[in-house]
């Protein structure tokens, strides 16, 4: 399938293109800043509506910025893309999203245990803080698909203030791999309510990452109680945080403590319900699924959310391509969009009469009026095929596995089509639990590739020799 990138440079302009976003980056900081500037106009008014000042800016002024502001889908020139990934600016306005996050969250929490402040201005301080921590999921987000594993522990250190670190494990090695199936607990379905959403995904995701690393632990042939399980590591972050929270503000702190994680990981669920409603990807002859595409989720280009959430909004080329640097991600022809950016998308989500209105005729539209292509909410199929009535066509239910690999030979190395992730027999994969020489034949058939978890095992390219590394 030929991939058409939309507002590409003409040829011939490479030498003049530059990221007129550069420096919008930095206003992704304004985020973990809010619990400063709320708690700053509450101290010099006194007034405690400035202490939700969160909410406020996330479901009020950022839609309103979205809409004034417009789209804007541009592309790096293919060039540039190197470039580009490897200007390590990008990296350093993300590395400053924690210290201001962590000040902000230590600061409000300690004023929440120890002042007399009203209840009702603390658990507006409380839901301010969750905010940010829910924002924070999508900073964490962006570093922990990095190689680089300073950037994979920031990730989860960003995640530590939600409770909700085995995201970490559960997004990069459960979602990309099932995205848009009905195994995803992460992908919500056509005729499913945000309300009905949240306990499947909040549960099945915290199956899902246990699951992944009981499995991989199994392969090293031990039990996954060990530090280096990146689920419990994860949750120990939070553990200690929450405990030296609680030492400097008291017991009193522990149900805002609570509420904050609540608000910011409901925060994430609720972006992660709309980035692919009802979108299907359909199976092969072999039963495997279809690679992602990004066709396969739904993209925004509002400047203003984009510019918080660091492109989160170019969402297809993101699954597509999980390892690519925010600042390089790209905006296809072939990617359903949203009629506005997240945050306002986040206000129709809560909505479900409202969602329902606007994005399941978007749905059915994508897959060319027949709704029987999209992922349905169990029970709602007749209801939905009444509403919108498919096509007189018969529905083509299985397409060719083009991707998949046939190993007629001894394999001493394979590459990851996607992320370029090398396997070479001769080294092996310690944290995979594959010892070194473990041949390609033994390496189970359902594994996928450990830095971008789009590719399966059958997907891998067969190198020549480990000489054809390079």
């Amino acid at each position: 399938m030929s991939l058409k990138a939309s507002g590409v440079v003409p040829d011939g302009t490479t030498e003049q293109w530059r990221d007129r976003k550069r420096y919008l980056w930095l206003m992704g900081l304004v985020v973990p800043s809010l619990a400063f500037v709320a708690l700053g106009l509450y101290l010099l008014t006194g007034w405690g509506v400035f202490l939700w000042t969160g909410p406020v800016v996330i479901f009020v002024i950022v839609p309103l910025a979205d809409l004034i502001i417009g789209i804007d889908t541009s592309n790096p020139p293919d060039e540039m893309i190197e470039e580009l990934e490897n200007d390590k600016y990008y990296r350093y306005v993300t590395f400053a999203f924690l210290p201001l996050q962590y000040a902000g969250f230590i600061l409000a929490m300690y004023l929440v245990g120890t002042t007399d402040w009203p209840v009702i201005d603390k658990i507006g301080l409380a839901i301010s803080i969750g905010c940010v921590g829910g924002i924070a999921i999508n900073t964490a987000h962006e570093l922990g698909h990095k190689r680089e594993k300073e950037e994979r522990w920031l990730g989860k250190i960003a995640l530590a203030q939600t409770a909700y670190g085995h995201f970490f494990i559960e997004h990069n090695r459960g979602h990309h791999t099932r995205v848009s199936t009905p195994e995803d607990p992460a992908s919500s379905r056509i005729g499913e309510s945000f309300y009905r959403f949240w306990p499947r995904t909040v549960s099945g995701s915290l199956r899902s990452a246990w699951g992944s690393e009981k499995k991989r632990f199994e392969r090293k042939e031990t039990h996954p109680f060990h530090w280096s399980n990146d689920v419990l590591n994860a949750w120990a972050m939070t553990i200690v945080l929450f405990g030296v929270i609680i030492a400097i503000a008291g017991f009193d702190v522990i149900p805002y403590l609570i509420l904050q994680a609540v608000v910011g990981f409901s925060l994430l669920e609720v972006v992660n319900y709309m980035e692919h409603y009802g979108m299907l990807r359909q199976k092969t002859r072999t039963g495997r699924y279809e690679r992602v595409l990004p066709s396969h989720s739904w993209n925004s280009n509002n400047i203003g959310t984009n510019i918080l959430l660091y492109h989160l909004q170019r969402h297809s080329d993101h699954h597509a391509n999980p390892t690519r640097r925010y600042q390089t991600l790209r905006d296809y022809k072939e990617s359903p969009t949203l009629p506005t950016g997240y945050a306002g998308m986040i206000v129709l989500a809560v909505i479900p009469p409202l969602w329902r209105k606007v994005m399941d005729p978007r749905v059915v539209a994508h897959f060319d009026g027949d709704v029987r292509l999209a992922n349905v909410q169990p029970g709602k199929l007749d209801k939905l095929v009444a509403k919108f009535p498919p096509p007189g066509t018969d529905l083509e239910l299985e397409k060719d596995d083009v991707t998949r690999q046939v190993y007629a030979t001894e394999v001493l190395a394979a590459r990851c089509p996607g992320c370029e992730y090398t396997y070479e027999v001769a080294s092996g994969n310690e944290a995979e639990g594959f010892a070194a020489g473990t041949a390609w034949k033994d390496i189970p058939d359902d594994w996928v590739c450990p830095d971008c978890g789009v590719r399966d095992k059958v997907d891998f390219i067969p190198l020549p020799s480990a000489a054809g590394l390079g």
